[in-house]
């Protein structure tokens, strides 16, 4: 799946490097909205989980860090309009393949383990986005396992 994801990103035209696809500023920011709704969503946005975020959009989206601060910035500001996660689950939906949407589902558990713990409504939040993106829950649940491993975090 990697391999592909690379391939795609050396092609130009995935809409999640931001090249070649005019939804790509769209999908790049409905990723951070999410990403910043799982860190959110129990009661505290953490220093460690602030820079998992731009970590992750800064390697997967190829930004810079001055990129994705302002990319973050601006989904913070979008996330705090916005009380529903369907308008930024169908934007991925609409742009992506069925493993870049799994890509996305392990940076989501990558944020939500920043912390190095899972609250119940981020275990929730996880579900529910699984299931607007209709990535499944052994997909989501490998992409889980992969997310734990690379922060050390393996159960």
């Amino acid at each position: 799946m990697l391999d592909k994801l690379k391939e795609l990103f050396q092609q130009g035209n995935n809409p999640l490097t931001g090249t070649g696809s005019s939804g790509s500023n769209e999908m790049q920011l409905a990723t951070a909205a999410l990403l910043i709704e799982a860190a959110q969503l129990d009661g505290e946005y953490s220093v460690e989980e602030h820079g998992k975020i731009s970590s992750l959009l800064q390697k997967h989206f190829k930004l810079d860090e001055i990129s994705a601060g302002t990319l973050i910035k601006q989904a913070e500001d979008k996330s705090d309009e916005s009380i529903q996660i369907f308008g930024f689950t169908r934007v991925i939906s609409d742009h992506c393949t069925n493993e870049e949407r799994i890509e996305i589902i392990e940076l989501l558990w990558a944020v939500v383990y920043a912390d190095g713990e899972l609250h119940p409504y981020e275990g929730n939040l996880m579900r529910r986005i699984a299931g607007l993106l209709h990535v499944s829950d052994r997909d989501s649940g490998d992409a889980r396992k992969r997310a734990l491993k690379s922060l050390g975090l393996e159960q």
